[in-house]
Formats: C-alpha cells, sequence, structure tokens
C-alpha cells in the first residue's frame, strides 16, 4: 500500500503528514461532512493527541470515527 506525504500547516507551523491513501481518503471524508478543511481537522486531531504521533493519531481518529458511523 502506497504512503503519501503531505505537508500541513498546524498551529502557525509546517509539518509533513504520512498516511496510507485510504486514511487521506477517509479524512478527507469525514472533513467534507464537518463541513471543514482536512487541514482544520488535522489541526483539531493535533490538539488533543497527546504524546501520539501525528500520524498515528490521525490513523486512531479515522478508526474511532468509522466505527460510531451507524
Amino acid at each position: 500500500m502506497n504512503i503519501a506525504k503531505r505537508s500541513v500547516m498546524i498551529a502557525g507551523h509546517r509539518t509533513s503528514v504520512s498516511l496510507e491513501a485510504p486514511f487521506w481518503d477517509a479524512l478527507r471524508e469525514i472533513a467534507e461532512t464537518r463541513q471543514k478543511s482536512v487541514q482544520a481537522l488535522i489541526g483539531e486531531i493535533d490538539a488533543e493527541r497527546a504524546e501520539q504521533n501525528l500520524s498515528s493519531a490521525i490513523r486512531v481518529f479515522v478508526l474511532e470515527t468509522v466505527r460510531q458511523s451507524p
């Protein structure tokens, strides 16, 4: 499975995030549903992640969101 690295701006600084394509797709869909940009959604995930790696935090967020869907 291909991993795509993307640059995002979080809290005023640029960082890169590496995720598999299905996670980027799911994150984009979640952001659209919530009427937010992917970058804004990543910012929210970043603010709540504590010591967890950002890419891992995004994967867990996507998994938890999918599990909560009816």
